[in-house]
């Protein structure tokens, strides 16, 4: 018999094997999808890996782990060949690693206290695949000793930072900055800027700076500092401000106004000493115990400070006065000034009668030649032949900003007087 199923039953079931079959195909693309879902987060997991994976450690560019690394410093009276020799070297290929190296590096100029590297051979230290030697902070020569002899230069790669400094005054520009540990040569940096301004032996207690500078470092230890951006002096509660501005293709410091910082004379021939006696008509002198015109300012100062020319000029007397001055220097700057610098224990190199001298040049060296007491430098000035005090002259400045570079003049002084202002301790 057969049985006649209703339409709507008939329906229902094509419904229902719809409905199934539908399920069936999500579970199935689910799976298929689960699958691929594991493989790339598998495939994503391990690219992390590779990306974490620690870089190999690197000095001068070699891989550290796959040498066996003997290192020293060059010792007096050490050269190339005994530090080569004492690693089995043989003198012929010192020889021959000397005489390649002159184009590359003179090897007798290598310096006491220099850094040096052997790089040998992991599996056989008697192999050396490279010696390293440092010439300076930055620069290295590498010799590749395996195989052909290699040598050639480089450099460590140099990170600068812009930094920024402040301090007061107690005693000296050298002891407030010293205090900080700040660089020996941003200290004498700082003093070129304001040589010019005023003069450094005359700073007082509660006089105060504040730098903004650039400092180069090497695998993140300090090598030196760069340019000076930015200065502030403050002196007698006066303000003194420097700025960096490059003016025809040449980096010079103006004032606030814009006002060149460079004069046409230093303010002193000499740094960071102190004025043992000052321009007199009757001063007491410590040698003949008699009062006399002391037409000069004294500058006591160690024997062999560096003593320079306050200006471009040119040099009229090189010579020695007994029971006078001494070895002493006059320099004609123009048809008004000559200056005089008696006292020196020596001469520059190069100082003659009718050299010319620039604004700067160690023309001698402090001493104690001569009538002296000590060692000092008696310096003098003669405007038009007349004796004059070195302490009140005034000297007219160099060229300002020029009047179409003021609007960029104006934008970064203002930007670096910001910047300024935001460093404390002032």
């Amino acid at each position: 018999m057969k049985i006649i199923i209703p339409q709507k039953y008939q329906r229902l079931k094509r419904i229902l094997i719809w409905v199934v079959s539908f399920i069936v195909l999500l579970q199935v693309a689910y799976f298929i999808f689960d699958r691929y879902e594991t493989r790339r987060i598998m495939k994503e997991l391990a690219k992390e890996k590779e990306i974490v994976k620690p870089e190999p450690v690197m000095l001068f560019n070699l891989p550290v782990d796959s040498f066996k690394i003997v290192s020293g410093q060059v010792r007096s009276g050490q050269n190339l060949s005994a530090i080569l020799s004492k690693q089995g070297v043989s003198m012929i290929k010192i020889d021959e690693i000397s005489k390649k190296s002159i184009l590359t590096f003179d090897v007798r100029k290598m310096k006491v206290n220099n850094q040096y590297y052997f790089f040998k051979n992991q599996h056989d230290s008697s192999k050396i695949e490279y010696f390293i030697y440092e010439i300076d902070k930055v620069n290295y020569v590498i010799y590749q000793l395996s195989d052909s002899l290699r040598i050639y230069k480089e450099q460590k790669p140099i990170t600068t930072l812009v930094k920024t400094a402040s301090g007061i005054i107690t005693s000296s520009l050298w002891n407030a900055m010293a205090a900080q540990a700040l660089d020996y040569n941003l200290i004498m940096d700082m003093s070129d800027i304001y040589i010019y301004s005023f003069d450094f032996f005359g700073i007082q207690k509660g006089d105060k700076f504040r730098i903004i500078y650039e400092e180069d470092y090497v695998y993140g230890k300090s090598i030196g500092t760069g340019r000076i951006f930015a200065a502030q002096f403050v002196h007698a509660n006066e303000d003194f401000y420097a700025f960096l501005f490059n003016q025809n293709n040449e980096d010079v410091y103006f004032d606030d106004k814009g006002k060149s910082l460079k004069k046409a004379f230093l303010k002193a021939p000499l740094k960071f000493n102190r004025i043992s006696s000052q321009f007199s008509n009757a001063r007491f002198h410590p040698v003949l115990k008699i009062y006399r015109p002391h037409h000069g300012v004294d500058y006591a100062a160690p024997t062999g400070t560096p003593v320079q020319s306050i200006g471009d000029g040119t040099v009229v007397a090189k010579a020695y006065q007994a029971g006078g001055g001494g070895n002493y220097v006059k320099i004609k700057h123009n048809a008004v000034y000559t200056t005089s610098y008696m006292h020196l224990s020596k001469f520059g190199a190069g100082i003659a009668n009718g050299v010319r001298v620039k604004q700067g040049q160690v023309i001698g060296y402090v001493g104690s030649t001569g009538l002296s007491s000590g060692p000092h430098l008696d310096y003098r000035v003669f405007m038009n032949g007349k004796p004059v005090n070195p302490l009140t002259i005034k000297s007219p400045p160099t060229e300002p900003v020029f009047e179409k570079n003021m609007p960029a003049y104006t934008a970064l002084r203002d930007s670096m007087m910001l910047k300024l202002n935001e460093i404390k301790n002032f």
